[in-house]
């Protein structure tokens, strides 16, 4: 099962169009079984997800969005066999706590598997928002599994927060919040955990000419596999960093993309 999660940075910035044609040679090479999107424009005048992937994806939108910068979606290759969302209110706002759960049929009848789309607010300082929005979707997670504790789920996103922010500590069963646990293994540390597999990197150009000019470097893009009781509920065979090179003299995105395999 083969998972990649990917923002494009909004069609708005840095030549949206080329930058859009320049995915497109890439990603559907991939093969994955599920595509988390970020600042992907889906809208009646163009639907960027569907033109990405093809008509052999089903794309289903997480609650929220912005109509010039784009929202996030989950597009899957197999059969759904169900969707839930979550969207509600966190101290602090104006941002929620929204993620989109998609159950779905694995490949050769390797399922079921749950893959959440979770997102964290991108402003730096806002650390206490990101850690409500972490608890709320793994409460989420927890509700929807009910009486099944072995149900294999798989967080990814831009969840706009570094390894050692309490989100992720949180998330990657390394602290609590409000009394609570839980434990999903990164993906990343579990393949590569000597390096720092930065996903916003200040040798990209358009890290330098965006929003970010001194960004040093931070891994903020993750999938992550829920654990039982005795460890993780799939091996996580692979993972590894995507588009971190110009596509044809083309740099795609402001961040690299994250893929992982799992068996």
């Amino acid at each position: 099962m083969r998972i990649v999660t990917l923002n494009l940075l909004a069609r708005v910035f840095a030549d949206g169009a080329a930058r859009h044609a320049a995915v497109k040679k890439v990603l559907p090479d991939l093969r994955a079984d599920v595509v988390a999107l970020q600042e992907v424009h889906r809208g009646d005048d163009f639907d960027q997800a569907a033109d990405l992937l093809g008509p052999e994806y089903t794309v289903v939108d997480v609650p929220g969005g912005d109509p010039t910068y784009g929202g996030e979606c989950l597009a899957v290759r197999h059969p759904i066999v169900a969707v839930h969302a979550l969207d509600r209110a966190v101290e602090g706002g104006p941002a929620r706590a929204t993620a989109l759960a998609v159950e779905m049929a694995g490949p050769d009848g390797a399922g079921p598997l749950v893959v959440v789309h979770h997102k964290g607010t991108f402003e730096v300082g806002r650390e206490h928002v990101r850690e409500q929005q972490a608890l709320a979707t793994a409460r989420f997670v927890t509700d929807l599994a009910g009486d099944r504790p072995d149900l294999p789920v798989v967080l990814a996103g831009d969840f706009n927060a570094a390894p050692d922010a309490a989100s992720i500590r949180f998330l990657t069963g390394r602290q609590s919040l409000a009394g609570e646990s839980v434990h999903y293994l990164d993906a990343w540390t579990a393949v590569h955990p000597d390096l720092p597999g930065h996903t916003v990197d200040p040798s990209n150009p358009l890290v330098r000419g965006g929003e970010m000019p001194l960004e040093p470097g931070r891994r903020i893009d993750y999938v992550l596999v829920r654990c039982g009781t005795h460890g993780p509920l799939r091996e996580i065979a692979d993972c590894r960093l995507i588009l971190t090179a110009p596509v044809g003299g083309v740099w795609v995105s402001d961040h690299y993309g994250v893929l992982a395999d799992l068996r």
